[in-house]
């Protein structure tokens, strides 16, 4: 029986490459865990992104877990006011520059088309493209870590005031208020 892809992982994150980081839950926790097991755990994940892959081999799952961390530290000291490790920002700019993703329009929505030699690697491609506009662009100063506790998820703030603190209310917020609710 295939695993349901929303139980394995959580989907809710506007960004597709903090998405990704999000395959390792509770990070400030004191047991992280790890959701990308294996390489038919990476398929899968990459697969309800839209960037269907036929086959992961370990070494792409190695790859792809190296990326992850890198855009999580970069993330991290981003939302801290800290410049970035130049090691995590040189995995991410060569992950960046292996893909050979193409963007399409079909069907009045937007999606990756891959090739058929290195699909792993322009689906890598894709995610690291993605990290670089957040992590560089306009919205950099918006990027925090959830203050939930044990999380420490990466997301974007698009609040009006700038003063959102969960990566996502229905998760992280919903249990800080009812820690709340129960303390009182």
């Amino acid at each position: 029986m295939a695993e349901d892809v929303r139980r394995v992982f959580r989907m809710d994150n506007e960004v597709l490459a903090f998405r990704f980081t999000a395959t390792v839950s509770d990070r400030a926790s004191r047991t992280p865990r790890e959701r990308l097991t294996d390489p038919a755990r990476l398929k899968m994940w990459l697969g309800a992104t839209e960037l269907d892959v036929t086959d992961v081999s370990p070494t792409d799952l190695k790859d792809a877990v190296e990326l992850r961390e890198a855009i999580y530290r970069i993330g991290s000291a981003i939302a801290a006011g800290e410049q970035p490790e130049s090691k995590d920002v040189r995995t991410l700019n060569t992950i960046a520059a292996a893909g050979h993703a193409k963007a399409a329009l079909e069907h009045e929505r937007a999606g990756w088309h891959l090739t058929e030699t290195t699909p792993v690697t322009d689906a890598l491609g894709v995610l690291a493209m993605d990290a670089i506009r957040v992590l560089g662009g306009p919205d950099r100063g918006r990027v925090k870590n959830c203050e939930g506790p044990g999380c420490a998820g990466l997301f974007l703030d698009t609040s009006r005031g700038a003063n959102r603190r969960w990566c996502s209310m229905n998760t992280c917020g919903n249990k800080v208020k009812k820690s709340r609710s129960a303390a009182s």
